[in-house]
């Protein structure tokens, strides 16, 4: 009896954590994916940027004196943000995504 409870938490424990690593691999995925599109943008001027993107939800100095464009969306009731950071010649040199895929 003892014997039977152990393989069945053992093969629980061990679809269970093969099941978290799956879904690991997958946000991972699509993180990266993100990243790959946003990266795009680093060295182009900020008018590339909104001309693809269009009008920020949000401009504002940061506490480097950079200008900060933000983008907010929602997919499936979940809030996006994505942050590029413009510097002083008006070309992106940073950028910070939340919530996004």
């Amino acid at each position: 009896m003892k014997k039977n409870l152990l393989i069945s938490i053992l093969i629980t424990s061990f679809f269970f954590i093969s099941g978290c690593q799956t879904v690991k691999n997958k946000t991972d995925a699509i993180v990266e994916k993100e990243n790959a599109k946003l990266s795009k943008y680093i060295g182009k001027s900020s008018n590339e940027l909104r001309l693809d993107l269009g009008k920020p939800d949000e401009d504002f100095k940061n506490e480097k004196g950079n200008l900060e464009l933000v983008y907010k969306t929602r997919k499936y009731g979940i809030p996006c943000e994505r942050r590029f950071e413009i510097d002083s010649n008006q070309v992106v040199i940073g950028f910070v995504s939340n919530g996004c895929f």
